[in-house]
């Protein structure tokens, strides 16, 4: 079994990446999107998204980092992805998943699931671009309006020669709302010869467990369930049991000095309150705890109240 790292865009950023990889025993990370439209974009723009570039394309910890390019055209993605190879990228994953109103509206994401021959025109031209030795994966959801698609599109990405497909267990249309429908992934792996990846509503270590019985698939992928329970994929992987509140505390801080002391100091704030939404669903105390810090906006007093959870018993 392995065990992917999900993009999220806007949470899963290469700070959160390094600290849940520290945590877990994971075998891959996908970054937060590049958007493609039209051009090559420049170095910097790679470095910024995935600054493991520096490091062999690696987290501090030394899980493999895989650059995430969104987008419709499917020259300029083939050319981003080259670009993205010749910086050290260790392979390239194509987000049709997406559901973002902001980037359907432009054809990207999600919305590409109405076009398997765009899907396979796509996934033909980047992985011709993209040295053979490296990998190119994509993620799919079942479906734009409904879960009907999803044999069609993944047929067209395994005929255009990607190495791996993950799939989201719902349709764009369902958005986050449960269930996952794992089962109609099972109709993919047995139609595809490459890694068919399950992914969606997997929040504890028995959801992984049945998530793969239902879908058929060895390996899994987690995304908003590896920042309700931090440890998460530990708990699949080794049976560990879930981090207690005090543990999660003492992360918080750490995570905060890592996001005080780096680029994006300014959005500290809204990112700790996003993460603690996420913790809520695991943990009762994190609910107290942003209440408590709903309203402050200054990055100290936010650090001050933390250091006051983690001092008590």
């Amino acid at each position: 079994m392995r065990l992917i790292l999900a993009p999220m865009e806007g949470v899963l950023d290469h700070l959160m990446r390094d600290l849940l990889t520290r945590l877990n025993p994971y075998d891959l990370c996908v970054t937060e999107f590049v958007r493609v439209v039209d051009m090559r974009l420049p170095p910097r723009v790679f470095y910024r998204l995935c600054p493991e570039l520096h490091h062999g394309c690696n987290t501090p910890a030394g899980t493999p980092v895989r650059i995430q390019l969104l987008g419709q055209d499917a020259d300029w993605l083939a050319e981003n992805a080259e670009q993205a190879c010749r910086l050290g990228a260790n392979g390239i994953d194509l987000n049709f998943g997406c559901p973002a109103k902001t980037v359907n509206k432009h054809r990207g994401g999600a919305a590409l699931l109405a076009d398997s021959e765009q899907l396979y025109r796509i996934g033909r031209a980047v992985r011709a671009a993209v040295p053979a030795h490296l990998p190119v994966s994509a993620k799919i959801r079942l479906g734009l309006e409904e879960r009907n698609s999803y044999l069609e599109n993944s047929q067209a990405l395994a005929e255009a020669g990607i190495n791996e497909l993950a799939v989201h267990a719902r349709s764009k249309k369902d958005g986050y709302r449960p269930p996952a429908y794992w089962s109609l992934v099972a109709e993919i792996q047995q139609r595809l010869t490459i890694p068919v990846v399950i992914n969606g509503e997997i929040w504890h270590a028995g959801h992984a467990t049945q998530a793969r019985a239902q879908s058929s698939c060895s390996d899994i992928m987690l995304g908003r369930g590896a920042l309700a329970l931090p440890n998460l994929a530990d708990t699949i992987k080794t049976g560990a049991a879930p981090m207690p509140w005090q543990q999660v505390i003492a992360l918080l801080l750490d995570y905060s000095a890592l996001e005080v002391e780096g680029n994006k100091a300014v959005y500290y704030p809204n990112r700790i309150k996003q993460w603690l939404n996420y913790l809520k669903l695991q943990y009762p105390e994190a609910r107290e705890l942003f209440t408590a810090i709903r309203t402050l906006k200054h990055t100290e007093e936010i650090r001050r109240e933390l250091a006051q959870q983690a001092s008590q018993p």
